[in-house]
């Protein structure tokens, strides 16, 4: 009896392996549909559809960009997470989700290494400290001094609570042991809007919103915090250079649902990284101050392991938390 249960078991395993092959070989045969956790127009949305489009010519199959904005990418990332492990429910997501909102969300409902299957980074891009020509200091260091003979009077403007750009000037905050007062906006553009009228001397933001505005020179860029300096501005200095080891990136990168067939995952890294690979692909990312990324699944669920290391402990001991 145990060697016949032995045996049933082996065949039903080679049965899912084919079964498994077979649909890997057959993938796609339909549109795939890759959710966004963010609204249109933004950093990530943009990546997106530059993947979108060029996965759609490599599979032969059109791919569907869905916008499920809300909750820093809870809702999208839940959605997904519930999906079919079929390769036609993808999300492409970024730090925020797959890392900041474990520790920020008492229960972000998904456990991204648990609930996800990673397929590939695509894309690196770092926030950068941004501030009206106005602003006295001109570099980190300066930024630094001023906020300490000036405590608690300085403003600076971030996204909302938990968002990259606001958890970027926390860690800078821990790191300098600076006072600072946030104000939080809901959006780039407003952010933007108000730096440039002298509203607020400086804020931590993503790039390519205010870039028209920093080739005016109606705005100054003090830093990036990347781990290197960015083609689009490879003048400005990065944090690292004035404070060893600062390092505050979000990460772009493709998942698809827990179970997700290996063969498939194999089949979309391969592609991921040959667009990602392409000078065409990393102009268009270099666009948008961003870096072009290739990693295998395996690297990619490494580098969540490794950031969860970064925000998970400066979260909680900021006690940011998310309802």
């Amino acid at each position: 009896m145990r060697n016949a249960i032995k045996t049933a078991c082996a065949l039903l395993a080679m049965a899912l392996s084919i079964s498994a092959s077979a649909a890997a070989q057959d993938y796609p045969n339909r549109p795939v549909t890759m959710i966004v956790p963010f609204p249109p127009g933004g950093g990530n949305d943009t990546l997106a559809r530059i993947v979108a489009a060029k996965l759609s010519a490599a599979l032969g199959q059109q791919v569907v960009v869905d916008n499920r904005g809300g909750a820093n990418g809870v809702i999208a990332m839940r959605a997904v997470a519930r999906a079919a492990p079929d390769g036609y429910t993808l999300v492409f997501a970024n730090s925020s989700s797959t890392s900041i909102n474990r520790a920020l969300y008492a229960d972000a409902g998904y456990d991204t290494l648990k609930d996800f299957a990673p397929i590939g980074m695509f894309a690196s891009a770092s926030i950068g400290i941004i501030a009206n020509p106005a602003f006295p200091p001109n570099n980190v260091a300066e930024f630094v001094a001023y906020a300490k003979a000036n405590p608690g009077k300085l403003n600076i403007g971030t996204s909302p609570p938990g968002s990259g750009s606001h958890l970027s000037a926390e860690l800078f905050k821990a790191r300098t042991g600076i006072q600072v007062t946030y104000v939080p906006y809901r959006g780039a553009a407003a952010l933007n809007n108000d730096l440039i009228g002298g509203h607020i001397p400086l804020v931590f933001s993503v790039v390519p919103a205010s870039l028209g505005a920093i080739r005016a020179g109606q705005l100054k860029v003090l830093a990036m915090t990347a781990t290197e300096r960015i083609p689009v501005l490879p003048d400005v200095p990065i944090v690292a250079e004035t404070i060893p080891g600062f390092e505050a990136v979000l990460r772009y990168g493709l998942l698809a649902p827990a179970g997700t067939p290996k063969p498939i995952v194999d089949r979309l890294n391969r592609e991921l990284r040959a667009l990602a690979s392409s000078d065409e692909v990393k102009t268009r990312i270099a666009r948008e101050a961003g870096s072009a990324l290739t990693s295998t699944p395996e690297q990619y669920a490494a580098e969540i392991v490794r950031e969860d290391g970064i925000w998970m402990p400066l979260i909680r001991g900021l006690n940011i938390k998310v309802e």
